[in-house]
């Protein structure tokens, strides 16, 4: 009987113990499956059906690197896109500034001149000059500089297919250092000329001769600045409305033309401001359209005849802007029309004028018997008064 009792006390303890261990397993197991259903961040019955959550971010982690791959490969497709772009613009410029060479050169002369001089010691020495000219016309007339044929003794013209021509100089004019020769040829290849008016500050140029006797040389540049004012001597009138550039012109381009990216001259380079000598990026050109006037005056003429009306300015300390007119010189234009001193031109031609060099830049546009229109203002109106140019005493008199 005790031996009954002690196996059922201890059957009965033995299943209290696996009761307590099932218990306690299940508790562990449900306090596991709710720490890992946290970490994971899912349900226990998706934990329990085998989900982690990971499959997920491993899809949205692929998802983002095929984004990433396929963004990668557009940006390079949109750089070479691009890059094929930029490419294309250059070839293009490079197509364009090649048709402007292309059509300039021929038009573009080099000039060698003999010159002689006589020494303290009263013997003749001759040396030797070089520069450029540009095709005005087909029959041999060549616009250069006046300070490159003006005193020469002797002119050989190098065109650019080789060919050499002997010229004669049809006349020039110091004040503003154009020149004109004249070579026996036909059939050459006149250069086409276009007002400055409608070129701007930055607009591209190239400028073309023959630097230091570089045959056929061109280099590019901008617009630096319209309307520079220069005065070169007191015994010549004052160089106005030049163009500057920062187109090398070195010794040797004096006479060729400035073109714009047309290929049509718009100035002539006359001259460079440099310490060295040498360009320093600070050109000047002789805009076209007092080139073309003057060098119609010189082949019809023999010679330059500016224009005259016969007033002398002033400093301007009015309020209006304008030409300030100290006096008038008897006997001339300005006189008999009527201009007195103390009246402030404001319009010549009904061309703005600021400055007596803007006033010197329109006459200079003009031929002696133009007929023109003045605006003036005097005593709190504006008066129109009209006249007719004379022969400036600076030209008259020469030969």
């Amino acid at each position: 009987m005790d031996e009954d009792n002690g196996f059922k006390a201890f059957f009965i303890r033995g299943l209290i113990i696996i009761m307590a261990a099932i218990v306690f397993l299940s508790m562990g197991g449900a306090l596991t499956l709710g720490i890992l259903s946290v970490i994971n961040k899912v349900s226990p019955s998706d934990l329990l059906k085998g989900s982690t959550g990971n499959e997920e971010q491993v899809a949205d982690e692929h998802k983002t690197r095929e984004n990433e791959l396929a963004e990668e490969e557009a940006g390079t497709a949109g750089l070479d896109e691009k890059w094929g772009s930029s490419k294309l613009l250059l070839e293009e410029f490079d197509k364009a500034i090649n048709e402007v060479v292309e059509g300039i050169t021929s038009s573009v002369v080099n000039i060698r001149v003999t010159i002689k001089s006589q020494d303290i010691f009263g013997q003749i020495q001759e040396g030797e000059g070089i520069g450029s000219g540009v095709i005005y016309t087909e029959d041999g007339y060549i616009i250069t500089n006046s300070h490159v044929a003006a005193a020469a003794e002797e002119i050989l013209v190098t065109l650019y297919d080789g060919s050499e021509y002997p010229a004669e100089l049809v006349g020039a004019d110091e004040n503003t250092d154009v020149a004109v020769i004249k070579i026996e040829a036909d059939g050459l290849t006149a250069a086409s000329f276009t007002s400055i008016d409608s070129a701007k500050v930055g607009d591209l140029v190239i400028a073309a001769g023959s630097p230091f006797g570089l045959q056929q040389t061109v280099t590019t540049g901008v617009i630096s600045a319209k309307g520079r004012d220069i005065s070169i001597s007191q015994e010549t009138l004052y160089m106005v409305n030049l163009i500057q550039t920062d187109a090398a012109i070195n010794q040797g381009n004096s006479g060729g033309p400035l073109v714009n990216s047309a290929g049509k001259v718009i100035g002539i380079n006359t001259l460079i401001l440099s310490p060295s000598g040498a360009s320093a990026g600070i050109g000047f050109a002789i805009p076209s359209d007092t080139v073309v006037n003057i060098a119609e005056q010189i082949i019809k003429y023999g010679k330059a005849r500016i224009p005259f009306a016969g007033i002398l300015m002033g400093e301007n300390k009015a309020d209006i802007i304008g030409v300030y007119i100290e006096s008038t010189i008897e006997g001339y234009p300005a006189e008999e029309a009527g201009i007195k001193s103390g009246d402030i031109i404001t319009e010549f031609d009904g061309i703005e004028v600021k400055t007596s060099f803007d006033l010197l830049g329109q006459i200079l546009r003009r031929n002696v018997e133009d007929v023109v229109n003045i605006k003036i203002y005097r005593d709190g109106e504006y008066l129109n008064i009209t006249l007719e140019l004379v022969e400036s005493p600076a030209t008259e008199n020469v030969e």
